[in-house]
């Protein structure tokens, strides 16, 4: 229970995580990443396509190289739990932007509680993003008339965001 003093307009909340695996190239390697994201989180994934050509690294334009799929709510928090478990409930500072988001990277999918390796799929890692928000004040960017940035005193800083992580989920933050 919140006491008088607190605004619960400034409680945090997860809006939403967003996993990504990226594989470079199209074929038989992208739909063994899209079975495994399916596999972890139960969702569709979306095929993500190049943005620009890089020749240096057979990339063109418009070709697809990666799947990624956006949790939020129950889903969000129950992937998160597992998640951090497969970290070992350890992510080091450097993870948290100064909007206080975090990002950190996943090696292999068969450290997931339950997962096992198959031979048939192969090993694969991922990106997790976890993108924060307070109950007030998130749709200022959104909106039609008026649109303005998020002003810092309803903004989320990095050590809030810490503090979030750690009342939550129990994760360590290795500094």
């Amino acid at each position: 229970m919140m006491s008088k003093t607190e605004n619960p307009m400034r409680k945090i909340s997860i809006d939403k995580v967003v996993i990504n695996i990226g594989v470079g190239a199209a074929g038989e390697r992208l739909n063994k990443a899209t079975k495994v994201i399916e596999l972890l989180t139960g969702h569709k994934p979306v095929i993500t396509t190049a943005k620009k050509t890089i020749r240096d690294f057979n990339i063109r334009k418009g070709l697809s190289i990666g799947a990624k799929v956006t949790l939020r709510k129950a889903d969000a928090y129950k992937f998160l739990k597992e998640a951090f478990y497969a970290k070992d409930y350890k992510i080091p500072v450097y993870s948290f932007d100064r909007q206080g988001n975090a990002y950190f990277g996943i090696t292999d999918y068969t450290d997931f509680k339950g997962m096992k390796y198959d031979p048939d799929i192969g090993i694969f890692g991922m990106d997790i993003a976890i993108v924060l928000k307070r109950a007030g004040g998130y749709r200022l960017p959104r909106r039609r008339i008026g649109s303005k940035g998020i002003p810092t005193s309803i903004g989320i800083s990095r050590e809030e965001s810490i503090k979030f992580l750690e009342e939550n989920f129990n994760a360590q933050i290795v500094r």
